[in-house]
């Protein structure tokens, strides 16, 4: 009888300390269905990232993501390296430039030819 009375009393530290999903919405700068799917496919390769959208005509993203796998600035890092501008990190011109052409969202002729 005292098992169960401390297994019931242990039960919710249990289930909280499994808990360490975040989530997060954060702009990442795009135009385009390329973008989008370069982004989502990319991003929910991550470890520790369990579910990426993007929005291509607001530019938020939408992550679930398991804080003891990955830290949310990684995320921001990682989105970044692959091109894209997010509010807390400039991509590289390195990486900015390999995007293809009509993802160059950086410049006002490509961004007009989306709207």
């Amino acid at each position: 009888m005292r098992r169960y009375i401390l297994i019931i009393l242990f039960m919710p530290f249990m289930i909280i300390a499994q808990n360490s999903n975040a989530k997060a919405n954060f702009k990442v700068d795009g135009v385009c269905g390329m973008c989008k799917v370069r982004i989502e496919n990319s991003t929910i390769k991550l470890k520790g990232v369990k579910s990426s959208k993007w929005n291509v005509n607001t530019g938020q993203i939408s992550l679930i993501f398991n804080e003891k796998k990955i830290k949310l600035n990684d995320i921001h890092q990682f989105i970044a390296d692959l091109g894209h501008d997010t509010d807390k990190i400039k991509a590289p011109d390195l990486a900015y430039n390999s995007l293809d052409a009509c993802c160059k969202y950086r410049d006002p002729t490509v961004v007009m030819d989306h709207q």
